[in-house]
């Protein structure tokens, strides 16, 4: 074809017989190619001429147009130029618009239709309607619905669509119910419509009711019912659904099937999902999917690794979604190898390199793994971030306790939410920073961030940690006019509750645990445990155990962190017996097998008693290792039962494990000096000094008037410090009269005898809090 040509000047036959001849696809990929030169005027001419040869041809015609985008252009000269013999041409034309999208478009069409001879036809108009609601223009389709002559269910059921789909519910739900009568297609508008935007339970209600009047339930129906189940996690109600699918003839549908996993997944029951896909016959990525982020989210991990190798061996490539999962299931896992491998995948393949989601992912499996660099690395060359991004390097550089580094980059962040607040919060507090954990809650307050239950269960650790009840308390208070109840859920704030038992046992105020405890909608493992390990740590042996016994009546199953309390409650309240009895239970009855800690505290139970020997041939028989606790809980018995023998060979089992470590030294120097046995408590001094074994200073704080008072010992630097040794010297003297003989200990050998304050501070270092307070 002459490309110098003008297409004006072309003879009808000559522009004809090219589409007849080569076809319509390959003329139009001509008429495409030549564009540049014939400006879209060869496909218009072509067009014209098709439509004179044969008017009923508009298969042609379509095709030509679709050659040419312009919507102010090849549309409007076609629609103007052309005379149909029907509207389903203009039906034709409204889908093309509504596949580009163009407004301009179905207005132009609609202008068309209104001078036409179809301008009062139920069909056209029901096509207008769907065309203005799919390219969301909503007032133009409640206008064209509201001005029509006559309207058929399609009619109705167009505009429910437009209404439903956008998510304007309530109007379409008023459309509903005016509706003459509602068929197959529009409960599933309502149906569809609600469970897309997350009113799970209405979309359930018009699911039922469209049962209920025995309309025909199709794979729409299943399908979005399905989802209302999972938004809802109303288990109960899918599995009705799943069994009346599967009297359908839609129970072998592959949609369906992924639907089903996905609902039992989301419901946290994983067995039913995976019999779900097992039974399908058919499975495709959605189906893979599905099972994968069931095992990811809901356990165990290993399994959506070992799902992810058999998709890949049946042939089915993974799209982002699929590796998004996958390489979360590594950060769960810490499975930095098969990460690295997903890693080296995706950089093979562009298409991959760009998504957010999956890298975003990529950053926080690196930052769980404690690789914090590689994660930066990773972080530093993506395209683009996100809020979750540097959410994720906030909580890695935490994690690995570079709070510093997490601080930079929280204060760079463009944009912060609360999970970000969340994060370095939960930083600070897991890294012993309580104080700057509870600064930072004050500053988010102030500048007015809505705090969730993730932000009060740090605060509450943060308070518990520091002692700080005045704080535990404004936090509880907050915590109540934020409409927490402490109960399971799609956002379960028990461990909420749990943190306020914790702060308060910790803060003495056992009371004030219980009244949380008893008021609390529904309680976990972690509540009776906070509840018994509370009273064992404030000295309620008996009351402990009675929990623990109400424990097992509820049927909650204890757990090792249970039993840790239940045995330090024995040794608080003495009961030998009681102790021995639950912790060769702990196997029998309850399947436990006792770990370092279970023996830690049998050993101190059986030093407090005095069976000194039991204790050590309990060490001697324990599976494992004994560490330095084990011998230091030992070793604090042999002083107080004054077995010296006993004592210095437990004190040389701990200067073996840790030599540098002062407690041994000091233990066994006073059981000497206890027995006068001066010679060897210098020799025990003298081999301090040649090991280079430094004693740390004693310490001690309180707060008064909002202000934190902290001592060490022989501390001189507190401005009221004259003031606070003559308070503690009149208390010294007082405690002589009435019979006090001080303890003898490592600080009575001090050189600095002739500091009368030293001396005073020697002799007696905890009543400074006294005497302050």
């Amino acid at each position: 074809m002459d490309h110098n040509r003008s297409w004006r000047c072309m003879t009808r036959g000559e522009i004809l017989s090219p589409v007849l001849l080569m076809g319509v696809n390959e003329f139009v990929e001509a008429c495409t190619r030549t564009r540049e030169f014939f400006g879209g005027g060869l496909a218009y001419a072509a067009m014209m001429q098709v439509h004179e040869a044969d008017p009923t041809n508009f298969e042609v015609l379509l095709a030509l147009g679709a050659s040419h985008r312009s919507e102010m252009g090849l549309s409007r000269k076609l629609v103007g130029d052309l005379n149909f013999l029907d509207s389903t041409p203009f039906a034709k034309l409204l889908d093309l618009c509504v596949r580009w999208k163009s407004v301009v478009g179905v207005r132009h069409m609609h202008a068309r239709i209104t001078k036409s001879q179809f301008s009062s036809e139920i069909f056209i108009l029901n096509r207008l309607i769907d065309a203005y609601g799919k390219c969301g223009c909503l007032e133009d389709a409640r206008k064209v619905f509201d001005h029509m002559p006559q309207r058929n269910t399609f009619s109705w059921n167009a505009i429910l669509s437009a209404l439903a789909k956008p998510g304007c519910l309530d109007e379409a739900l008023n459309m509903f119910n005016l509706m003459p009568q509602p068929d197959q297609c529009s409960w599933n508008a309502m149906v569809s419509g609600f469970a897309q935007h997350g009113r799970f339970q209405e979309a359930l209600s018009f699911f039922v009711g469209m049962h209920r009047v025995n309309f025909v339930l199709n794979e729409y129906s299943f399908g979005s019912a399905l989802s209302a189940c999972a938004g809802l996690t109303d288990l109960n109600l899918g599995v009705q659904i799943h069994a009346l699918m599967s009297k359908s003839r839609y129970s072998s549908d592959v949609y369906m099937g992924s639907a089903l996993v996905d609902m039992y997944s989301k419901c946290g029951v994983v067995a039913s999902a995976q019999r779900a896909f097992d039974g399908m016959t058919a499975r495709n990525i959605v189906s893979w999917n599905s099972l994968i982020t069931c095992f990811e989210q809901n356990g165990p991990v290993e399994k959506a690794l070992e799902v992810f190798v058999r998709m890949m061996s049946s042939g089915i490539e993974p799209d982002e979604v699929t590796l998004a999962s996958v390489v979360s299931a590594c950060a769960s896992l810490s499975a930095i190898r098969e990460g690295l491998q997903i890693h080296a995948r995706v950089m093979k393949q562009d298409k991959f390199r760009n998504d957010l989601v999956l890298n975003n992912a990529f950053v926080d499996m690196y930052a769980k793994c404690r690789k914090v660099k590689e994660a930066r690395r990773f972080f530093d060359r993506m395209p683009r971030r996100d809020v979750v991004s540097e959410t994720s390097m906030v909580s890695g550089y935490a994690r690995v306790a570079s709070v510093k580094e997490a601080r930079l980059m929280f204060s760079t962040m463009m944009e912060r939410n609360v999970v970000s607040w969340n994060a370095l919060i939960a930083g600070y507090t897991q890294n012993g920073e309580n104080e700057e954990g509870v600064k930072l809650f004050l500053l988010l307050k102030r500048e007015s961030i809505w705090p969730t239950h993730y932000t009060f269960g740090n605060l509450l650790n943060a308070c518990a940690n520091l002692a700080d009840l005045k704080l535990g308390r404004q936090a509880h208070s907050h915590i109540l006019k934020h409409g927490f109840w402490f109960k399971s859920g799609d956002e379960s704030d028990i461990f909420v509750g749990n943190s306020l038992i914790d702060m308060y046992m910790k803060c003495g105020l056992v009371e004030e645990g219980c009244l949380v405890f008893e008021h609390m909608m529904e309680r976990d493992n972690v509540s009776w445990n906070a509840m018994i390990v509370g009273y064992a740590q404030n000295g309620y042996g008996i009351e402990a155990l009675e929990i623990f016994k109400k424990m097992l009546v509820s049927g909650e199953r204890p757990d090792h962190v249970t039993m840790i309390g239940v045995l330090s409650a024995c040794s608080h309240a003495g009961l030998v017996d009681e102790g021995r009895h639950y912790f060769h239970s702990m196997r029998i009855e309850l399947g436990l097998a006792p770990l370092k800690d279970h023996y830690t505290c049998m050993v101190d139970l059986l030093g407090r008693a005095g069976c000194l020997d039991d204790a050590i041939k309990l060490i001697e028989e324990m599976p494992m290792h004994p560490d330095s606790i084990v011998w230091g809980s030992l070793l604090g018995a042999c002083k107080v039962h004054r077995n010296i023998s006993l004592g210095k060979y437990v004190a040389e089992k701990l200067i073996e494990i840790d030599p540098l470590n002062s407690g041994p030294y000091v233990l066994l120097s006073n059981m000497y000096a206890e027995l006068g046995r001066w010679k060897d408590v210098g020799r025990i001094r003298k081999q301090m000094r040649q090991r280079g074994v430094i004693k740390q200073p004693g310490c001690s704080w309180i707060e008064i008037q909002s202000r934190m008072n902290v001592f060490m010992v022989k501390d001189k630097r507190h401005h009221r410090r004259k003031d606070i040794y003559l308070v503690l010297k009149i208390l010294t003297e007082q405690m002589k009269q009435a019979g006090y003989v001080p303890e003898v200990d490592e600080e009575e050998t001090c050189e600095e005898e002739s500091d009368p304050e030293l001396n005073l501070h020697c002799e007696m270092e905890m009543p400074v809090e006294v005497a302050l307070g």
